[in-house]
């Protein structure tokens, strides 16, 4: 039998592969593998169900060198709503499953609830169970979140339509950028531990990584303004992933302009001071948790003057894939560069 790398495929190669072996035998779900959450149908008929699940793994998805119990904590739930929101969805419940080693005392794990804790009254969500077990490495978060979404406003990845404005909430880059500041700075406390990390003046960054929030605001403004996605995901991977993610579910491609991306004054700064690009940083840093989403031409007039939303680009019929315009007018295919699992 021959043997395949894992690598070979990489994160979203694998999803496929293994999903292409799963069935479904319950009448109750209508989308299982392949958007941010599963949708199932209630008791209620104008109600669904919302699913979503994720693991972070010690030394793969944070570092406890700088990343404090209770923002781990915090972190762990947030991820997990972030997915909710990208379906336009509202969590409700949570469960956290969590492997530790015997070099974690009761203390340190009271600190990580300190984060859940908080993170579950930022979202109006009961942490309603979970398992606990040991492991002979580091520390593994395993949750959750059971959410709900009126069946007349889910949004999935798959909707996108020619001439559809894509729009993104926040900024974009500042995660990434925390993460490179952070990682310098543990490097020369390794060095020389007696050194003070230069970590001043970029709070806003270095909270993008550690304590990022889930836009569920943004499903609330939403319903205000009376505005339904026709497409929308989460920005955990970085923007080229996720547009991709949007293009290839819905079967239609994407133009990006480079000078409409989002990006912070500090984040801008700091891609430079790192010799950066803040594009790059932009397009491919993931862990801003941001929505990427799209609607009609119509309902964008509903949401330009928002200060928190930003036209990037637009869905097109015409040219397949996703394209970055830059800002000397050529044009050039978008390729995901984000997170590498395997």
């Amino acid at each position: 039998m021959n043997r395949t790398e894992i690598s070979q495929l990489g994160e979203f190669g694998l999803i496929d592969r293994l999903a292409a072996g799963v069935k479904k035998y319950q009448p109750t779900t209508q989308k299982g593998i392949g958007d941010d959450a599963a949708v199932m149908a209630s008791s209620a008929a104008n109600e669904l169900y919302l699913l979503s699940a994720d693991m972070l793994v010690e030394g793969v998805h944070f570092d406890l060198t700088y990343c404090p119990l209770q923002h781990l904590g915090y972190k762990a739930i947030a991820v997990n709503v972030s997915d909710i929101a990208a379906m336009n969805g509202i969590p409700r419940q949570a469960t956290l499953s969590i492997g530790i080693s015997n070099r974690f005392s009761v203390e340190a794990l009271e600190a990580l609830y300190e984060g859940v804790n908080l993170a579950c009254k930022q979202y109006n969500l009961d942490l309603v169970g979970g398992d606990t077990c040991s492991t002979k490495g580091g520390l593994v978060l395993s949750v959750s979140v059971l959410g709900s979404v009126a069946a007349d406003k889910v949004t999935y990845r798959s909707g996108a339509a020619d001439n559809d404005i894509v729009c993104v909430t926040g900024d974009l880059g500042g995660a990434y950028l925390g993460l490179q500041l952070l990682e310098r700075e543990k490097k020369v406390f390794l060095d020389h531990p007696d050194m003070q990390p230069e970590l001043a003046g970029k709070d806003y960054i270095i909270g993008r990584q550690l304590k990022p929030e889930a836009r569920t605001d943004w499903v609330y403004e939403l319903l205000e303004l009376g505005v339904v996605p026709t497409a929308m995901i989460d920005v955990s991977d970085g923007l080229a992933s996720e547009i991709m993610h949007l293009c290839k579910n819905s079967g239609i491609g994407a133009v990006l302009f480079e000078d409409k991306l989002p990006i912070h004054e500090m984040t801008y700064q700091t891609a430079l001071d790192f010799q950066i690009s803040p594009t790059t940083a932009a397009l491919n840093g993931g862990e801003d948790y941001e929505l990427l989403f799209t609607v009609k031409q119509a309902d964008y007039k509903k949401i330009e003057k928002h200060a928190q939303i930003t036209a990037i680009g637009y869905m097109t019929r015409s040219q397949p894939g996703a394209w970055l315009h830059t800002r000397n007018d050529q044009r050039f295919p978008i390729q995901a560069q984000g997170w590498v699992h395997f």
